[in-house]
């Protein structure tokens, strides 16, 4: 695909980013624009600093530099939340409480109707065409406990498009699922594209979504290495030196020095850092 239009508005905003944690410092230097319509994947190693990017962007990680604004406006002012849709990286659909997947889908029109306003018929219709969306209309009325890893994502998935929102923001949606998640998944972005949602996506690896990417942007040791072209995986970027916007003296040695970050967005299970 080409890239979109520069003239494009834009969506999402980091400029002269940087963020510290526990002392060290996680991203440096960020310069990010994110235009409407774009699909824009973020590509990396462990480590990188890819995650806490996306969560810079969400306000769920403060900056010590730089400024982030979404729809044009400062993240410290940004109010209008009901427009972003964010998946995690590694929740669980159950958190612990029973849940079917229903109730699960049906609680990311929150942001649309309120809290104690009843459902409308258009809020039904969201939750509905959500979940048919990632393919668990036969399951609508099961618990998300008996679902396994990849559907239980897919659930968390739909949730966010319940809300409709115009950007959709994924954490290693599918990191772990099956083959039958995955492309069920690359159906739902394309989908999304075919709406002109703006999407960023952070992978490890790209799979049946390739095809759907407008630009990359690769990050290493906490500095964006290249944004450009799309690429099929990170590792591509040895062979882009003279197209995009590269840093031939970042290495791939980059150490994963980033701490374990939480929000009340995101639960990990398993200890182990986000990149």
């Amino acid at each position: 695909m080409p890239l979109t239009d520069e003239n494009a508005p834009v969506v999402a905003q980091i400029v002269d980013g940087a963020v510290t944690l526990g002392g060290r410092p996680i991203l440096r230097g960020i310069d990010l624009t994110v235009r409407q319509g774009e699909f824009v994947t973020l590509l990396g190693g462990n480590g990188s600093g890819k995650s806490t990017l996306v969560r810079t962007l969400m306000g769920l990680v403060p900056t010590t530099r730089g400024e982030v604004r979404l729809f044009g406006s400062p993240l410290t002012r940004f109010k209008d939340w009901k427009r972003v849709g964010f998946v995690p990286q590694r929740a669980s659909a159950t958190s612990g409480v029973p849940a079917s997947v229903w109730e699960v889908v049906a609680s990311g029109r929150l942001s649309r109707r309120g809290l104690l306003r009843p459902l409308r018929g258009k809020d039904k219709d969201a939750i509905a065409d959500a979940i048919a969306a990632v393919g668990l209309s036969e399951r609508v009325g099961d618990g998300c406990s008996t679902l396994s890893g990849g559907q239980q994502q897919r659930a968390l998935i739909a949730r966010a498009l319940a809300g409709e929102p115009d950007l959709f923001v994924l954490d290693e949606p599918t990191a772990g699922v099956d083959h039958a998640s995955q492309q069920a998944f690359a159906e739902t972005l394309a989908e999304l594209v075919r709406r002109g949602v703006t999407t960023v996506l952070v992978a490890h690896e790209l799979g049946p979504v390739a095809p759907l990417i407008d630009r990359t942007v690769v990050m290493r040791d906490g500095r964006i290495a290249y944004d450009g072209p799309p690429l099929a995986s990170f590792q591509d970027i040895e062979g882009w030196t003279d197209r995009g916007h590269h840093h031939p003296g970042l290495t791939e040695a980059a150490v994963d020095h980033a701490p374990n970050v939480g929000s009340p967005f995101d639960a990990t299970t398993d200890g182990r850092q986000q990149g």
